[in-house]
């Protein structure tokens, strides 16, 4: 096991190589989608479309981007001062929140030098919105700690029950 201050310069590694990939990812998107504005990958399954979103998620709150980015600001500061806390160990949940601050911070950076952040992959095969890498490290995180604490609170309850039994 890792002691803390590996921990940490293991999380600030991992942040560092998300936020790179996820602002090299929307460089290029910018770079070489912006002027086709779509490019097909998989007929009617999947597709990148250039957009910029001003506002939330499935283009809630459009428009308030300095909303949005205090908003988004305040939560990466919880989501740090939860990780330097010390209450989570180095585990599942940790690194989830690790991959969540990565997202947060990558549409952070959007949002302060641009004043928008810029989505580009669309699914074709269901109507959803346009989102991007970071809202990927996101979203996914966030339900794989949902997922994995339903997962715990079952596993007790079901090993309570049988030491009962």
């Amino acid at each position: 096991m890792m002691n803390k201050n590996k921990v940490r310069i293991f999380s600030a590694g991992v942040i560092l190589l998300m936020v790179f990939i996820d602002q090299l990812i929307k460089y290029f998107v910018d770079l070489f989608l912006k002027p086709a504005s779509v490019k097909m990958l998989i007929p009617g399954f999947i597709q990148l479309h250039y957009f910029e979103n001003d506002g939330a998620m499935m283009g809630m709150m459009s428009g308030k981007t300095e909303i949005m980015t205090f908003v988004s600001i305040i939560c990466m500061l919880g989501i740090i001062i939860v990780l330097l806390s010390g209450k989570f160990k180095f585990g599942f949940d940790y690194i989830c929140l690790v991959f969540m601050a990565s997202g947060g911070l990558g549409n952070i950076i959007d949002r302060v030098f641009r004043g928008y952040v810029i989505d580009y992959i669309e699914v074709l095969f269901v109507d959803f919105y346009i989102f991007n890498f970071a809202d990927c490290l996101v979203t996914c995180s966030a339900f794989l700690i949902v997922f994995y604490e339903l997962y715990s609170v079952f596993r007790e309850y079901k090993a309570k029950k049988e030491k009962n039994v």
